[in-house]
């Protein structure tokens, strides 16, 4: 069973509802597919996770 609580992340919306949800801990951040949990999801370091927002924010990616 996941110990860590799962959120959707603020990145998500719009008219066709494509949503993720996160889960973070200080050891990984997880991310899914809200339409397709059953498929499991992606685990990446904190640091990274924080990269990747940092390059959504500054309009990079």
């Amino acid at each position: 069973m996941d110990d860590q609580a799962w959120h959707k992340s603020s990145y998500s919306g719009g008219v066709r509802q494509n949503c993720v949800e996160v889960a973070e801990s200080p050891a990984e951040v997880k991310v899914r597919d809200t339409q397709n949990r059953e498929r499991g999801h992606l685990s990446f370091p904190p640091t990274e996770w924080s990269a990747f927002l940092a390059d959504i924010q500054s309009g990079g990616l």
